[in-house]
């Protein structure tokens, strides 16, 4: 790719820059008030300045996203990290030559430095009457169109920083994720939980049903896998004597990505001594409103054309009810796999005549049941094929003590009472090992070091899993989850190829020089009092 007409402009203002001495990425700025800090400041003051301005000088910096040239009035808006202040240049207070150097040399998305008075507007807008200002860093590149912004999806995502720019809105999803995540970390840890940190390089996958990322290691001359999970080295830590443990941590899983998968996510898991699935039920409904209650401030919530109401109790309904209600299939009674699969099918589900029986059933929940649960709900007590590492009911050993939650059409958590009989652990490993051999790819390898862990015994424990990033889909009405990870994964493309090359005609002005000039006559330099006698 070459270079735009912009871009050469302003590379050419680069180099009369470097031309005159000055510095157009100093290493350092002054500050003394964000933007929102500045606003607030006069906003306190105002009324014992009696129309004046405000007499302490402050500092502001942030990036040029408005410039109104007025002749001998410049306004300008700078955005910082708390928002934007408006910044007013006269000719007569900083003279012919310092007026006409910022015409020519600010440009948009450049950032800046200011120090002046803060005070009133004729048309009532809090600014600061520009004493002094210095260029931070010279920005190459304009920004997107005011109005159209970076219309091509893709291309927002394969530039996530011009989109956070650019779009507010964006900006705001992402703040949503880290309160959420915080809200569910303040949960957790007041709650005696403790957070840990397991391998995201496994020599054993497992933990879930998924295909894994592989990778060599040479080190050790062994296949390593990127987890899937870290279910089984948290339960691990239960056996070595910790009652609650917790992690946030990234999973690989190496399958299709559409609106609501993405290869690499974000999973919390945790795991309680002496819980079972019932109490883990009721912690994640506590546990995801309290999460709501923070990051939005509201149990309604808007999802596409629904409204979504977090207020507990939440539904619950057993998985052989909900697929009797949606399907008029009981998984109980319909236990051949070459059955199923014909009763799948007249239904219009997506399986193959080599599906095995948890996969078809795994199948109807996905394209039949989820769809239609919008408002909070869970799905409680799967059959004990489709779930290899839960305890069996004691009433009923053909089934397991599993949930899942389901809120918008979203599968959002999902839950155990958990396995610790190593006997019966090896049994499901085993027959897991028989389903990879029928075909299927997602079925866990036998982990023997997990089963010997077990055999040291491991108390009965409530566990848990609640994938991130479909909950911030939730919480910010975003229906594709590539919008709220900050950099989704997507197939390359050489869209920038090209770049280096039309930039290395320019690379004589990266200039080093230690004593370099700046706007303000400022050396570039450190210049803050202390001693370098001793060089």
């Amino acid at each position: 790719m070459g270079l735009n007409d912009q871009q050469e402009q302003r590379l050419a203002k680069l180099r009369t820059l470097r031309e005159q001495g000055l510095d157009p990425y100093p290493p350092r700025a002054l500050r003394t008030h964000s933007a929102a800090e500045a606003l607030a400041r006069f906003t306190a003051i105002e009324p014992s300045l009696g129309g004046e301005p405000d007499p302490e000088v402050v500092a502001v910096v942030g990036r040029v996203v408005a410039i109104r040239d007025l002749g001998r009035i410049v306004f300008c808006h700078i955005r910082d990290g708390s928002g934007a202040i408006q910044i007013y240049l006269r000719r007569d207070l900083l003279g012919d030559e310092r007026l006409a150097w910022f015409k020519r040399f600010i440009d948009l998305n450049d950032f800046i430095e200011v120090q002046g008075h803060l005070f009133r507007t004729r048309t009532g807008e809090i600014s600061v009457q520009v004493q002094e200002f210095r260029l931070l860093t010279k920005a190459l590149n304009p920004p997107p169109d005011k109005w159209r912004g970076l219309s091509d999806v893709e291309t927002r995502y394969r530039q996530r920083y011009v989109d956070l720019l650019t779009n507010e809105q964006v900006r705001r999803i992402f703040v949503v994720r880290a309160q959420l995540i915080r809200a569910l970390r303040r949960y957790l840890d007041e709650r005696g939980f403790l957070e840990v940190e397991t391998p995201t390089l496994q020599p054993i996958y497992g933990g879930a049903a998924a295909r894994p990322f592989t990778t060599y290691y040479h080190a050790l001359d062994q296949t390593f896998y990127l987890r899937i999970s870290d279910e089984l080295y948290l339960k691990r830590l239960l056996v070595g004597g910790y009652e609650r443990v917790y992690e946030i941590c990234k999973d690989f899983r190496n399958e299709g990505i559409d609106a609501r998968h993405s290869p690499e996510f974000t999973m919390l898991e945790f795991y309680a001594a002496y819980c079972d699935y019932l109490d883990v039920m009721q912690m994640c409904e506590e546990m995801v409103v309290y999460a709501a209650e923070q990051a939005l401030g509201t149990l309604v919530i808007p999802w596409g054309e629904h409204t979504l109401d977090l207020t507990p109790p939440w539904r619950r309904v057993s998985l052989r009810e909900a697929l009797i209600e949606y399907t008029g299939i009981d998984f109980l009674q319909v236990t051949d796999q070459a059955e199923l699969y014909a009763r799948a099918r007249a239904l219009g589900a997506d399986v193959q005549p080599t599906t095995v029986w948890p996969r078809i059933l795994d199948e109807l929940l996905k394209s039949f049941v989820r769809p239609r649960l919008i408002q909070p709900t869970f799905v409680y007590d799967y059959p004990v094929e489709l779930s290899p590492l839960a305890k069996r009911k004691p009433d009923d050993p053909r089934l397991v003590e599993r949930f899942q939650l389901f809120i918008g059409g979203l599968e959002l958590a999902n839950a155990y009472t958990e396995l610790n009989d190593p006997l019966d652990q090896l049994a499901r490993f085993l027959e897991q090992a028989r389903d990879r051999e029928l075909g299927d790819e997602e079925a866990m390898p036998v982990d023997e070091d997990f089963i010997n862990a077990l055999m040291y015994g491991m108390p009965p424990t409530g566990g848990f899993g609640l994938g991130i990033d479909r909950l911030v889909m939730l919480f910010t009405n975003q229906q594709n989850i590539r919008e709220v990870i900050l950099f989704p994964q997507l197939r390359v493309k050489p869209e920038m190829t090209g770049l280096a090359e039309a930039l290395t005609p320019y690379l004589d002005l990266v200039v080093a020089t230690p004593t370099m000039p700046t706007l303000s006559g400022r050396s570039s330099s450190a210049d803050d009092g202390s001693d370098s006698s001793h060089d």
